[in-house]
């Protein structure tokens, strides 16, 4: 079983998950590792209505829980400590800050899920717009924060936005944001970030692991050899959901290793 490298626990404001359980699944899938993924968005936008959702962290009584839990599940699997970072254009230079002064995380992810001070799981991210217009300004503020931020270690669900469009990935066509991605792909293969095959679409509503294939394709085209394979799973019963379907476009797109990450470097595991 591969290597469940996006996971949420009860310190992520959306998740009750006890890591505990996180961790019993992750073995009883015989999996060798697993990295958590707690959300931390800085500057999130509190919503008067659900203040709880913040999507801050205590990143000190995170790190201390996590290692405990690390020695005393080292017999069983290895548990990587992660965070999933939320970024914006507004937040680059203090997540630049936070990742230098943390080198004892294993890994990051770098998520766009605040965008025009709103999460595009609202509709009104999509008030005003085409379908077409919201995507391309959702994939080109991705590229606008890779220019600023470089702490990351690989781009989470990519097309997070399509999740929650009028029409998801329907009329989805990537010449039409084949130039965005272009540019984004020649600015962070060289620099050796990488993506995630997110198994969360596949049971969100999406139909498919992000990203979109189109998408996945032109980060091969472009040189791109860093994957790693997540679940977002934010109950411990998601945990390696749909790890065959991400196995399979892996080999399909011509990829023969996943990556894992211990220390923010990737290491690369024969599929």
């Amino acid at each position: 079983m591969l290597s469940d490298f996006h996971l949420h626990s009860s310190f992520s404001s959306d998740s009750e998950a006890d890591m505990k359980d996180i961790l019993n699944k992750a073995i009883s899938l015989n999996m060798a590792s697993i990295c958590i993924t707690d959300h931390y968005d800085m500057d999130f936008p509190i919503d008067p209505v659900e203040p709880e959702m913040n999507f801050d962290l205590n990143t000190d009584a995170y790190f201390k829980y996590m290692s405990q839990l690390k020695e005393q599940y080292k017999p069983s699997i290895d548990l990587k400590i992660g965070i999933e970072l939320g970024f914006m254009p507004e937040t680059a230079e203090k997540l630049n800050a936070f990742v230098k002064s943390h080198p004892e995380y294993d890994f990051f992810i770098g998520s766009l899920h605040i965008i025009d001070g709103v999460d595009p799981y609202k509709k009104t991210y999509f008030e005003g717009k085409t379908e077409q217009q919201a995507y391309y300004h959702y994939f080109d503020t991705i590229l606008e924060v890779a220019k600023l931020f470089d702490g990351y270690n690989v781009l989470g669900h990519l097309d997070y936005v399509m999740r929650y469009g009028p029409n998801k990935a329907d009329n989805f066509l990537i010449d039409d944001y084949r130039e965005v991605f272009h540019e984004l792909f020649k600015l962070i293969v060289p620099m050796g970030k990488g993506i995630e095959i997110n198994t969360g679409g596949l049971y969100k509503g999406l139909g498919y692991a992000h990203p979109h294939i189109d998408i996945f394709k032109l980060y091969r085209d472009a040189g791109g050899e860093i994957v790693t394979v997540g679940s977002d799973a934010h109950l411990p019963k998601y945990v390696g959901y749909g790890f065959d379907d991400a196995l399979k476009k892996l080999q399909e797109n011509g990829f023969k290793y996943y990556c894992t990450f211990d220390r923010q470097r990737p290491v690369f595991h024969k599929i």
